[in-house]
């Protein structure tokens, strides 16, 4: 399964954030904020601590992307 966060980092700079300060603000490890940035899974935890400090929701910052040969 692939997700894109593309919306999340348009969020941040409608925020004027970078994913430095996204981290500190949401205490996000490195591991993890590799994941969002390859476009890979990570827990709901992590997702709705991010919607927390961002005050969004899910649909705001990730969307699922099916694969093609998946039917």
């Amino acid at each position: 399964m692939l997700f894109s966060y593309n919306k999340l980092w348009k969020l941040l700079i409608d925020k004027n954030m970078n994913r430095a300060e996204l981290r500190q603000l949401t205490g996000l490890s490195p591991n993890t904020m590799a994941r969002l940035s390859k476009g890979e899974s990570v827990k709901m935890e992590v997702v709705g601590k991010i919607c927390e400090k961002l005050h969004c929701n899910i649909g705001d910052i990730v969307d699922f992307v099916p694969e093609e040969n998946q039917l």
